[in-house]
């Protein structure tokens, strides 16, 4: 199939993605027009979707597994006091801190990033309006912590990585950990310097009853025990599957904070939002199957021998274009991976490196105005489009700098 067919196809689900339309249908679309316009035959094409996923449907199970703990997390309230007790251990002076560890250590334990900056906006509008932050300074904050924690977390993003390079997920997470520590020192420093310049938090706020929430050790509980199984397999080789671990964490948490009469809207919850990742993460797979199936790779790589570094970037490349093209981080990583994985490991880039490469890659470009995230956190604190768009360019920049990392790591290491 010609790489043009793949590219048209590409072309027609982003302008369909920026109408509004509902992403898994405009890139199961691009999907089909991709194939067609790349010399394949209509029942190939849709051979070629169904393919590519099915190559995905082992992360979706997953993906969908992993829904109990995060809406465990959010639903008994266990995010918010960890959120809280960061905030309130650092104090006052060091508020522009606390909220980028807040966000990072949520998105960290397996907490979507968007989830995470909704959970932590209405900390963070009381501290803006206590101190006399801007909104963009508080927002690019949460972002920034997010995204440092989103490379190391067993995120959607990170699962499917790691299913699609068939590489172990603890030890795609542990490969990400040096690149998202520094990309955190390197945040701190970067929004310190950020002016507080933008709109201020002028309207009243209702104060939050905090009394209901658990403890922060059952809080944290869950969380610990998903990390713990999850490092069985590196430490012992006692293998335990995120399948597994991930919803085992959860459920101990709940018994730990005492909340199992919240376990069912815990679960609801969960499943909803996996739901709609599971939806989009089979549109992706379509259109991944006809990338796959291209010559679009190949032009790729063709580019990039004319670089000094050559294949060995095609990782962090094509991690930060799909998710350009997506403005996701788990649609990104899921289109690079499926589509590029091949490609990666033929290279010579172990599985591990590349599914964390690929992570660290889709965090440069998921912040664009066509995807969910860009609206979900302006809305988080009230931001009007003009300020929330100043903000992308600070974001590619962290985005950036955790790609750069991850691959100077896999240099070095």
């Amino acid at each position: 199939m010609t790489a043009i067919g793949a590219i048209i196809g590409l072309i027609v689900a982003i302008f369909l993605i920026l109408k509004k339309i509902n992403a898994a249908y405009s890139l199961i679309l691009g999907a089909i027009v991709g194939g067609i316009a790349g010399g394949v035959s209509l029942p190939d094409t849709v051979s070629l979707m169904i393919e590519g996923a099915k190559d995905i449907s082992p992360a979706v199970i997953r993906i969908l597994s992993a829904g109990v703990l995060s809406g465990i997390l959010i639903k008994t309230g266990a995010a918010s006091r960890i959120a809280l007790t960061i905030i309130k251990t650092l104090g006052a002076n060091k508020a522009i801190i606390a909220l980028i560890l807040s966000t990072f250590l949520l998105t960290s334990i397996g907490i979507f990033i968007d989830v995470a900056v909704i959970t932590v906006a209405p900390i963070a509008l009381a501290i803006g309006k206590g101190m006399n932050y801007s909104k963009m300074k508080l927002l690019l904050a949460m972002i920034a912590g997010g995204k440092c924690g989103n490379i190391i977390s067993p995120n959607p993003n990170t699962i499917i990585a790691a299913e699609n390079f068939n590489a172990s997920l603890p030890s795609v997470m542990y490969a990400n950990l040096l690149p998202s520590i520094t990309g955190l020192i390197f945040a701190i420093w970067l929004i310190k310097l950020f002016p507080n310049k933008g709109e201020r938090i002028s309207e009243p706020l209702e104060s939050q009853d905090t009394s209901s929430l658990p403890s922060f050790a059952g809080s944290i509980t869950g969380p610990l025990v998903t990390i713990l199984l999850l490092a069985l397999r590196p430490l012992f080789d006692i293998i335990i599957d995120p399948l597994i671990a991930l919803p085992t964490g959860g459920l101990i948490g709940i018994l730990a904070m005492k909340r199992t009469k919240q376990l069912q809207k815990s679960l609801s919850y969960g499943l909803e939002k996996m739901s709609f990742v599971a939806i989009l993460l089979i549109g992706t797979g379509t259109i991944a199957g006809i990338i796959k199936n291209s010559t679009l790779k190949d032009i790729i790589l063709s580019g990039l021998d004319s670089l000094p570094l050559g294949e060995s970037l095609i990782a962090p490349v094509s991690g930060a274009l799909m998710s350009a093209v997506t403005a996701s981080t788990t649609a990104g990583a899921t289109l690079a991976s499926a589509s590029f994985s091949d490609v990666i490991l033929g290279a010579g880039i172990s599985a591990v490196w590349g599914a964390a490469m690929i992570n660290s890659g889709a965090t440069v470009l998921d912040h664009l105005p066509h995807g969910s995230f860009f609206h979900a956190t302006a809305g988080s604190v009230e931001m009007n489009l003009k300020e929330r768009l100043k903000l992308i360019g600070y974001e590619s920049i962290i985005g950036g700098f955790l790609a750069i990392s991850g691959y100077i790591c896999y240099i070095l290491l």
